[in-house]
């Protein structure tokens, strides 16, 4: 997919190559035409000339050769230490004697989970329980909160009359609910924390 500054799309490089190839066009009269350099116009009338029409489209930028990948057996090396012991980049990598980024580059790379995502015993991924479909599971808690009476409580008033203001003022009910496939929360303020109002 080309950037959003490219001058042309796959469209306008097939185009500006077949008036090139094809109708038999200056490159310097092509390029202008087309907004873009005499160089850019060669390079797509070369590349319609050997590869046609699939010639048009994006090649990967990736290098052919990598020559200061880290080894192969230097990333076999850090997979094995971090399956066998369950150690972090720097550990690895003073283990080693690598840079820490080289460790985690390594590992990114191989999509090794992170530390907080094993299980520390077996060194296997957390898996989080989930229900199959949306409402088969629904965790509700329920949180008692204090209500603070008109004109504050003791600590704006003070403790005389702060007290006198404490009485009746009661609780309110935060009652939470989330949806074990989905994720989904709900939260509402009730009267109280009764089973029946929970259900509700």
């Amino acid at each position: 997919m080309p950037h959003r500054n490219a001058p042309l799309t796959e469209t306008g490089r097939l185009r500006l190559a077949r008036c090139v190839v094809e109708d038999g066009w200056p490159l310097r009269r092509a390029a202008e035409r087309f907004q873009v350099s005499p160089t850019t116009a060669k390079r797509w009338a070369d590349r319609y000339r050997t590869l046609g029409e699939a010639g048009m489209s994006d090649l990967s930028s990736r290098p052919h050769r990598s020559p200061r990948r880290t080894p192969t057996r230097t990333e076999r090396r850090i997979i094995k230490v971090r399956v066998l012991r369950r150690w972090g980049p720097a550990r690895i990598a003073y283990l080693l004697k690598l840079n820490p980024a080289t460790v985690h580059r390594v590992l990114t790379r191989y999509r090794l989970a992170r530390l907080a995502h094993l299980d520390r015993a077996t060194g296997r991924p957390i898996r989080r329980y989930e229900h199959c479909a949306p409402g088969e599971l629904v965790h509700v808690d329920i949180k008692k909160l204090g209500n603070i009476p008109d004109g504050g409580g003791h600590r704006v008033l003070g403790r005389p009359v702060g007290k006198k203001n404490s009485s009746g003022a009661g609780y309110s009910y935060l009652h939470n609910a989330v949806d074990d496939h989905s994720r989904l929360a709900y939260s509402e303020i009730l009267a109280d924390e009764r089973k029946e109002t929970a259900t509700a």
